[in-house]
């Protein structure tokens, strides 16, 4: 059977194709015609794998042979030899299939992955076009579309489901560590290599971010940071590919599973960025990186996400204003768990803002924070209540104590009087008596009011009671006859 595959490969001379023969049915690599037919690619991908790679007449060696056992200007043909061997592909659902055709292309690869990382010769564009054409046609496939129920919590349930694992990874990760060595080695010209690696190539590799292994979605992440960094051309495209992948989480499917991998890409990304930062860039914060805030599984990617923000903060500070009213709009109500994600991103945005953008934000700001600190969930009071313990932040208050004090302590004294969790009391203790040492006239201004405006809500409520009450006696008092409506005056 492989004696069918090699022959279809083109030969040097006729006296190359009679040793191959001998080399394929000799030897321990020789193998059996009989233990059944493999077939290459299926159609679809032999014909999208073809329009993307033109067909070419490569003059090409024995693939079994050993690099070690030619000479060095034959090496490069060998290369491509076994790289076209590795271009069959074998179905994985049955182990017990094609056991040594499987060992051997996994012997191959292997041998494939140890050339390219032993400083290889410059490779020449045929060498360019296998490589492409042999990961095209072994790593570029189509997932399983979801199997979940769309009516799961994405934020909790499916955080327990098991991931879905390709049976094939044992060829899958030798095929990626090699394409990660061969985009990295120094014999790849760029210019040569940027008419494979082109925006098909960079579109399908971000395609596979959504692979349910968590294993595959490392190794791309590792590969597209490469190509990244050493093809600049491609910059503005990739950076399109992930804001697009970004859009279509964010306002479709809420569906995604490489969206931490391409979150930390993106973070490494914008250490880059020059300054000042280019309008793309901003529009990138705004439209992508905000809205990620939004979705229910949130805590998945938060992290990465929390970064990648805090670095655009950090080269530009004048972005923190915007960034803080864009986690306000899309503050969790009813998720106690984001909530927390948020104040502590929050409380690093807050620690580069500069006093006049501070200033902008800082009316609804701690309103926000007010609400929090009054949460019967002690975990939102106490992270809430912790943001005094920041330094650059308690300096903030500090010279903006007339306007936030008055929004703060009302919820302070109501922590301190009804809240259930001691933990919380004592914080709630702690920061009234920071008010108190830096204006205890304020304080105790502030104090005042709010028990003056305690006691007009106090007696509004008895009013309102009373009338209640008075409805009740004269609803009680009149008889009712029949179907007759009741006038009470």
């Amino acid at each position: 059977m492989w004696k069918q595959i090699i022959s279809k490969l083109p030969r040097k001379s006729p006296k190359s194709d009679s040793d191959s023969s001998r080399t394929l049915n000799s030897g321990p690599n020789a193998l059996s015609t009989s233990s059944g037919r493999v077939d290459f690619a299926s159609p679809s991908a032999k014909q999208a794998s073809v329009g993307v790679f033109p067909v070419r007449m490569i003059a090409v060696i024995e693939p079994l042979l050993a690099f070690k056992d030619v000479p060095s200007s034959e090496k490069l043909n060998l290369f491509i030899s076994k790289l076209s061997l590795c271009c069959v592909v074998f179905d994985f659902s049955d182990p017990t299939k094609n056991t040594e055709e499987k060992e051997l292309k996994r012997a191959t690869l292997l041998e494939l992955l140890d050339f390219v990382s032993q400083n290889p010769p410059k490779f020449s564009e045929p060498a360019i076009l296998a490589t492409c054409k042999m990961c095209f046609i072994n790593l570029f496939r189509v997932f399983p579309p979801y199997y979940r129920s769309s009516t799961n919590n994405l934020g909790e349930n499916d955080n327990y489901d098991e991931p879905t694992f390709d049976p094939a990874w044992s060829h899958l990760q030798i095929a990626y560590d090699f394409l990660l060595k061969f985009v990295s080695s120094p014999s790849l010209e760029t210019k040569v290599a940027m008419k494979y690696i082109n925006h098909l190539f960079i579109l399908r590799i971000i395609d596979l971010f959504d692979s349910e292994d968590p294993r595959e979605r490392d190794c791309l992440k590792a590969i597209l940071h490469r190509i990244y960094g050493k093809f600049m051309v491609h910059r503005p495209f990739i950076r399109k590919c992930i804001s697009n992948v970004f859009y279509s989480f964010v306002f479709e499917t809420e569906k995604h599973n490489g969206i931490a991998e391409l979150l930390e890409i993106f973070g490494s990304v914008i250490t880059g960025f020059a300054l000042p930062l280019k309008e793309e860039h901003k529009v990138f914060l705004w439209r992508a990186l905000i809205p990620l805030h939004k979705p229910k599984s949130l805590g998945v990617y938060f992290q990465q996400l929390s970064y990648s923000v805090t670095q655009f903060t950090e080269k530009e500070p004048k972005l923190a204003s915007s960034v803080i009213k864009g986690l306000l709009k899309y503050w969790p109500i009813t998720n106690s768990q984001k909530e927390v994600m948020f104040l502590s991103e929050l409380e690093e945005i807050l620690e580069v803002i500069n006093m006049v953008d501070f200033q902008e934000v800082m009316v609804p700001l701690f309103g926000r924070i007010g609400q929090c600190i009054n949460s019967y969930h002690f975990q939102v009071a106490e992270r809430a209540l912790y943001l005094w313990n920041n330094d650059q932040i308690l300096t903030l208050i500090a010279h903006n104590r007339h306007v936030i004090l008055p929004i703060v302590l009302p919820a302070l004294e109501s922590n301190g009087q009804n809240h259930w969790n001691q933990a919380v009391l004592n914080l709630t203790l702690n920061v009234r008596k920071m008010f108190t040492e830096m204006d205890e006239a304020l304080v105790l201004a502030c104090i005042s009011s709010y028990r003056l405006e305690q006691e007009k809500l106090n007696s509004a409520v008895e009013k309102r009671n009373e009338a209640w009450e008075c409805l009740k006696n004269a609803a009680r008092l009149q008889p009712i006859v029949g179907n007759t409506a009741v006038l009470v005056s």
